[in-house]
């Protein structure tokens, strides 16, 4: 069995954290020049719902390299 690598495991929460980060920014952007902190917190939880989703389907995207495809066919074969 192979187990994945800590880059692996790691990778969603990379893209959590992106995540989290453009919307803080919103958030801060929107409190700076609005000073309304409901507003300010209503687009901070748009923009990281709408991140997330967005980094999420550019991650489907991608293109499995050779090793990953490797790994696939054999939890196939050892699957079933």
């Amino acid at each position: 069995m192979v187990t994945p690598s800590r880059k692996d495991r790691l990778r969603p929460l990379e893209l959590v954290g992106f995540s989290f980060l453009l919307a803080l920014f919103t958030g801060v952007v929107v409190l700076v020049s609005t000073r309304d902190f409901v507003l300010a917190g209503i687009f901070l939880g748009i923009v990281f719902i709408a991140s997330l989703v967005v980094l999420a389907m550019l991650t489907l995207t991608m293109k499995p390299n050779r090793s990953e495809l490797t790994d696939l066919d054999e939890q196939d074969r050892s699957g079933h």
